[in-house]
């Protein structure tokens, strides 16, 4: 963990990167937020570590809340559930539950099994705590193909075996976790209309509504406002 081996968190954040898309790093709420991660909740942040290769492989990340068990109870996406968080820690709340926020493999090292392992250990961190519940607002990796369909749908598509179409709820799944809820304003990124066509490399002629590169949903460009608003979403799931 950070809190465990800060030295190696510091140098993994050299090494674990290219995982995202450049518009994906730039949230409302995750940019207010984040750094409050490696000031205020290092426990609940940390790195698989190669040490024969002295080299981070993966980085996890995740936030303690507090959640009443239910559907209903849900934070309303990872804004809230950030949101939610840091207020939780700023009034000395108790927390009984841990969120999933992030798990980061660059491209090169994925496949390779790690993604169990970083779940593993996020759940391990979570009873470790005491806590009875791991949620996560999962970003499944093919809804980029499908940027039209509502999150709604697409989150309860299956396969001919019955488990679930996209490969990182299957995975979950498989390691236990049940769906919650599909959530389709979880993330919200807004920004000037340059700073859109930067960070996706797409221009945007007129307002209208777009999809762009490796988009979950759709854009809404607003010219004259000059603003680019976008609602990433997630779907909830449950690790007891």
């Amino acid at each position: 963990t950070s809190a465990g081996r800060p030295d190696l968190w510091a140098r993994s954040y050299e090494q674990v990167t290219g995982v995202w898309p450049t518009y994906n790093e730039k949230g409302d709420v995750l940019g207010q937020h984040w750094s409050r991660l490696d000031e205020d909740f290092r426990d609940f942040q940390f790195a698989l570590y190669d040490e024969e290769r002295d080299l981070a492989l993966a980085h996890g990340h995740s936030i303690p809340l507090a959640w009443d068990g239910t559907v209903a109870g849900l934070p309303a996406g990872i804004d809230a559930a950030l949101d939610g968080a840091v207020g939780l820690h700023a009034s000395r709340g108790e927390p009984n539950t841990l969120s999933a926020l992030a798990i980061e493999i660059p491209p090169e090292y994925q496949g390779g099994g790690h993604s169990r392992t970083m779940i593993g250990a996020m759940r391990d961190i979570a009873a470790g705590q005491g806590f009875g519940n791991l949620i996560a607002p999962l970003r499944p990796t093919w809804k980029e193909r499908y940027p039209l369909t509502p999150i709604e749908r697409y989150a309860f598509w299956t396969r001919e075996d019955g488990l679930p179409f996209d490969p990182w709820i299957r995975l979950h799944v498989r390691l236990g976790a049940e769906i919650l809820q599909p959530v389709p304003r979880s993330l919200r990124i807004t920004g000037t209309v340059a700073e859109w066509e930067e960070w996706t490399k797409t221009p945007f002629p007129e307002s209208g509504t777009y999809v762009f590169p490796r988009c979950l949903a759709t854009l809404e460009i607003d010219r004259a406002a000059d603003l680019g608003d976008y609602w990433e979403p997630n779907v909830w799931v449950r690790h007891p």
